[in-house]
């Protein structure tokens, strides 16, 4: 069984109070995946949302069936599976694959989205964490992308 212990280290989490870890708790699942294991799949139902504990979650894209890429990584700490807070039969948008074995915290969407409502402190205390950790993917993979244009032959000509 989980105690707020065990939130201190996942980062929106050790934003909110001990109160208000301990109103969560009782709606967490620990979840064990082996590596290569799919926790969910584009297109599926977002009905969870995810805070990974231990180990290192990738989040792929399928472009075809014999390509797919890695868009990103998940490491101890961070959330993923952000549809999940957005609204009722939103999919997920990309894969999720454990690279190691994974200790995942898991919580029913409207479980969570109900916590938050009913404390709108508690609310906008994890959503202005929640977009700090969108901002700072957003900020990445902007430098990724302006590295990579600034790298390419063909438009390192026009520069």
């Amino acid at each position: 069984m989980l105690v707020v212990d065990d939130l201190k280290d996942i980062v929106i989490l050790s934003y909110l109070s001990e109160d208000m870890q301990l109103r969560m708790l009782p709606y967490l699942d620990v979840l064990h995946f082996d590596e290569g294991e799919t926790i969910f799949t584009e297109g599926d139902t977002a009905d969870r949302f995810y805070f990974l504990k231990r180990g290192k979650i990738l989040l792929e894209k399928r472009i075809s069936d014999t390509i797919t890429f890695a868009i990103g990584s998940v490491k101890p700490g961070y959330s993923f599976g952000w549809s999940a807070m957005l609204a009722l039969n939103l999919a997920y948008t990309s894969n999720t694959v454990c690279a190691e074995p994974c200790t995942v915290y898991s919580i029913r969407a409207e479980r969570l989205r109900s916590l938050l409502e009913s404390d709108h402190h508690m609310g906008f205390i994890f959503a202005q964490r929640l977009l700090w950790v969108v901002k700072n993917r957003l900020d990445h993979r902007t430098q990724q992308f302006v590295t990579l244009l600034r790298n390419h032959p063909d438009i390192e000509n026009l520069i």
